[in-house]
């Protein structure tokens, strides 16, 4: 189950953003919601980046628990059947 990193009827902030006039006018004639979509890639962006950081903080234990499973199985190796 994946959760929120932010809740969507929170208040909002004023955040000063340059971006390319290009890019401004484009989005306004394709009526684009900048704020709503800069929010949305954001939030994609921010739990990219938290589950980096989750697996290297993380990958040293996961390589002794690997190394272990080889070394001594699973725990119901004995039970299964198939």
């Amino acid at each position: 189950m994946e959760t929120s990193l932010f809740n969507p009827l929170s208040p909002r902030c004023p955040l000063n953003v340059r971006i390319s006039s290009a890019l401004a006018t484009q989005a306004k004639a394709l009526k684009i919601n900048i704020s709503q979509e800069l929010e949305s890639h954001l939030a994609q962006v921010i739990a990219e980046r938290k589950r980096q950081d989750w697996l290297e903080e993380n990958q040293s234990a996961m390589e002794v628990y690997n190394q272990r499973i080889e070394r001594d199985g699973l725990f119901n190796d004995g039970e299964r059947h198939f």
